[in-house]
């Protein structure tokens, strides 16, 4: 029998469903205009020659995201619903692109020091905005989705996001190559803004109802209390928890992949754009057919086959002789992508009940941020010094760690699962 909350999330799935795709849709068409792996770190390299100034762009906006996410748990498990909260935070991850047009304009009158500053302010502005905005979207999604269908909706929407950052980052490829400076980065930070503004309308049509039925203590829990007894309890959630720091040094290499081509083998921006293109569609692929399969066989198995994708992608650069050697390497790249990032997310919804999930959510996600700004820090720091080959070296080695563990030490949790903690919500 399914409780009146219930009948109201299936009552209103397909509109959910829908207006949920748009938004991620919408959302994949403003991130090919600015993406995070190519787009970005080429504006930062046209202000700096540092490595790891460089690195650091994907880093910001991943650590960024990751690390609110802990303090938020407490709030966000407090929430009837997490709507309007999500609305409200994720402004401030949509704003700070029109901030990057305005500074890509301003740039020949306020020089590159100053326009370099002012960039790492608004990736450090969009990147927190982002994860004060997660925790709280996560359960929205969580909750609006019945667990059975949820790999499958986050790989959909994902999948949908990455084919919309493929056909957007050909344009903004043409557009760096067609305009002249300071127009060219202006117009495609202008056109992500004008995206991530349309996504965000798409959002707020979504209809969550209200929890009358969810129990909230009236002593507000510290989510430091919360997260100890998670972390005493649960041993299997701490491996998980190991691999996903683990994952942020296996892949240290993916945030220098764009700028290898760049300095080794002399590629101009249209390929950087369809080099972001294949990443993309690696990606769109990757996230319906590795969400429906998690779904089917376990999203831990999916995990598995993405540090397998990581281990080759890192193998293919440190062997790659001409740009041709990008194309897998930035396939391989989107399975791993996929993989640590939108599976990994569905995996840590696996390992708890409704009521436990924004701690978990934030375990997940705010321990996996220093990892997140240290390992492309490192990064740029051996590129720096010794040079790219090395970087992928370390990725080669620490990927296959990563699998070891998620093999032997990390079960699957939905044949795998404890009994709830005791914690009053």
């Amino acid at each position: 029998m399914l409780s009146p909350l219930e009948q109201a999330i299936r009552k209103n799935l397909k509109h959910n469903v829908t207006v949920n795709l748009w938004d991620g849709g919408l959302f994949g068409v403003a991130l090919g205009f600015a993406s995070f792996s190519a787009i970005l770190p080429l504006f930062v390299a046209s202000m700096t020659d540092s490595a790891t100034l460089i690195g650091l762009v994907p880093a910001i906006h991943s650590a960024g995201w990751l690390f609110p996410q802990l303090f938020t748990a407490s709030h966000v498990s407090r929430l009837r619903q997490y709507k309007h909260t999500v609305l409200m935070t994720t402004i401030h991850e949509r704003a700070p692109f029109f901030g990057f047009a305005i500074v890509a304009l301003l740039l020949p009158f306020i020089g590159l020091n100053a326009g370099l500053i002012l960039t790492m302010l608004l990736l450090i502005w969009q990147g927190l905005g982002g994860g004060f905005t997660a925790n709280a979207w996560t359960s929205m999604i969580s909750k609006i989705i019945p667990p059975e269908t949820r790999g499958t909706f986050f790989g959909m929407q994902a999948g949908l996001a990455n084919l919309f950052i493929s056909i957007s980052a050909i344009g903004a490829g043409y557009l760096l190559d067609y305009l002249a400076s300071p127009w060219d980065f202006a117009a495609c930070f202008f056109l992500a803004g004008i995206f991530f503004a349309l996504s965000w309308f798409a959002l707020a049509q979504t209809r969550e109802p209200k929890d009358t039925e969810k129990i909230i203590p009236e002593e507000k829990s510290h989510f430091w209390n919360d997260a100890q007894k998670v972390l005493r309890r649960d041993k299997n959630f701490n491996w998980f928890l190991v691999v996903r720091a683990l994952s942020q040094f296996a892949t240290l290499g993916f945030s220098f992949y764009i700028i290898y081509a760049l300095r080794e083998f002399d590629m101009d921006t249209v390929t950087a754009g369809f080099l972001t293109a294949a990443l993309a569609i690696s990606q769109t692929i990757a996230n319906i057919g590795m969400g429906w399969m998690g779904d089917k066989w376990g999203h831990r198995a999916m995990l598995i086959l993405g540090g397998v994708a990581a281990f080759l992608s890192a193998l293919l650069a440190w062997g790659a002789t001409s740009l041709a050697w990008f194309y897998p390497i930035f396939i391989l790249t989107g399975m791993a992508n996929v993989s640590l990032w939108t599976i990994s997310m569905t995996l840590t919804v696996d390992f708890c009940s409704e009521a436990e999930r924004p701690i978990y959510i934030g375990l997940s996600q705010t321990f996996t941020a220093p990892a997140t700004i240290l390992a492309p820090i490192l990064g740029g720091w051996v590129v720096d010094t010794a040079g790219f080959i090395p970087t992928f070296s370390i990725s080669i080695v620490l990927s296959i760690v990563m699998i070891g563990i998620l093999i032997f030490l990390v079960k699957d949790p939905r044949t795998y699962r404890l009994q709830p903690i005791a914690r009053g919500i």
